[in-house]
């Protein structure tokens, strides 16, 4: 039976860690607005302090996958049999009270409304973890000697994760660049900051902030005046974890000169 015990750590573990990396991005790439009122414990709360929800329920599960994965102590098994419970109730409560909210637990790809899948998969995680408690040994063991028993819970959560008919759904369906909602305007002038055209250029500019920004097709553009008083335009693409950042300084007699900077890839 220890076995049997020890067999589905593995999977708590990871799918905390999954739930808590998928709700920091979308809090962080902010999303469209009014998404967050659409998302698991961030509609039950006021507008302001939806980012925050979400942000404290990430921190609840990293705080449980790292007590599994590295002690035995049974606070951290309890805890997670009363984390994935309480998720069950409020799915419940959700379905009842907003059916068009989705359960966020990955994030924005659990924006579909709650149904009986995603509530049938919390209760069988409070199950799960109820099994768990059990354990004799660290997440960590049971982690580098999976067995077949853990592979079968992996099997029934991916038939009861309504997330991956929306993977499946964007991937045959990917639309255009230009139609696909990019990152926040924040990320994307942090990405800027982090490229050669920046640090070639930001001491000739007046000021660090951009004084407009716009959106056209895959690209973001932001603009700066130099020392100068000419216009200095950055433009970001919107894709790719290494995007082209290109820069074009227009002259006060509209005079202009382009500059491409191509990342090199990792």
């Amino acid at each position: 039976m220890t076995h049997v015990w020890e067999s589905q750590l593995p999977l708590l573990v990871v799918l905390l860690v999954l739930g808590t990396m998928a709700k920091v991005v979308t809090v962080r790439l902010g999303g469209e607005p009014g998404e967050l009122a659409r998302l698991g414990p961030a509609v039950l709360v006021p507008g302001r302090l939806r980012a925050p929800a979400l942000l404290v329920c990430a921190a609840v599960e990293l705080v449980l996958a790292a007590g599994l994965l590295a002690t035995s102590h049974t606070i951290f098994r309890w805890a997670t049999v009363a984390f994935f419970a309480m998720s069950t109730y409020v799915l419940l409560e959700l379905r009842r009270r907003r059916p068009d909210a989705g359960c966020g637990c990955f994030g924005e790809v659990s924006s579909a409304p709650v149904g009986w899948r995603s509530i049938g998969r919390t209760a069988a995680l409070t199950g799960i973890a109820g099994v768990s408690v059990l354990a004799p040994v660290p997440g960590w063991v049971a982690v580098l000697n999976p067995s077949w028993l853990t592979a079968a819970g992996v099997a029934l959560v991916l038939v009861l994760s309504p997330e991956i008919d929306v993977l499946i759904a964007r991937a045959r369906f990917r639309a255009p660049c230009e139609q696909r909602r990019g990152p926040s305007q924040s990320a994307t002038l942090a990405r800027l900051r982090s490229s050669g055209a920046w640090r070639a250029h930001r001491d000739g500019l007046r000021s660090p902030e951009p004084y407009d920004s716009w959106r056209e097709l895959c690209w973001r553009f932001f603009a700066f005046q130099n020392q100068d008083n000419d216009d200095v335009v950055f433009a970001v693409h919107l894709s790719g974890r290494r995007p082209a950042v290109r820069m074009a300084v227009v002259g006060s007699e509209g005079s202009e000169s382009l500059t491409e900077y191509t990342p090199v890839s990792a």
